[in-house]
């Protein structure tokens, strides 16, 4: 189950220099377990469980998009918010060649590429979340203020159920 020990990766380095106060906390992946899985095994509702998610528009130019784990994008949406004709997610390959992370441990920290950041305006109700560390099985918990700080997001409302 849980455990405490931090691995240091390239988003633990990241929020370290930017001075976030953060908790890390590691549990067991699951492949193709998602949000739901590290939600279930932290005892945490999925909602403050916050994924990160690269996408891609027409012309295949990288963003991030911060959602909630038991909310979908509407990539229709968020793409006639950006003025875009579409917005699609990246393929595994494509997504770990943007941000250095394999997908299931993707953080919007300490990135490879600088990717502009869209998060979902409603993260910033929760008084802390869950958000990927930059490797399978490892999360970190912080406020939601300190991305808004670290990452300088637009924030949006694209979040469908």
């Amino acid at each position: 189950m849980a455990k405490d020990k931090t691995p240091v990766t390239p988003a633990v380095r990241f929020l370290r220099k930017e001075k976030v106060d953060f908790t890390g906390q590691l549990y067991d992946y699951e492949e193709y377990g998602g949000t739901s899985a590290s939600a279930r095994q932290l005892g945490v509702d999925e909602h403050s469980v916050i994924k990160t998610l690269v996408m891609e528009d027409e012309n295949k130019k990288p963003l991030i998009v911060l959602m909630h784990g038991d909310l979908q994008v509407s990539t229709k949406n968020l793409a006639r918010r950006l003025g875009v004709k579409s917005i699609a997610p990246c393929t595994p390959e494509t997504a770990t060649k943007h941000t250095g992370y394999l997908v299931g441990g993707t953080s919007p920290f300490g990135t490879l590429k600088s990717m502009p950041v869209y998060m979902e305006e409603t993260i910033l109700d929760h008084l802390k979340i869950y958000i990927n560390g930059g490797k399978r099985g490892f999360l970190v918990i912080i406020e939601p203020k300190e991305l808004v700080r670290v990452l300088r997001p637009v924030l949006v409302r694209v979040g469908i159920h």
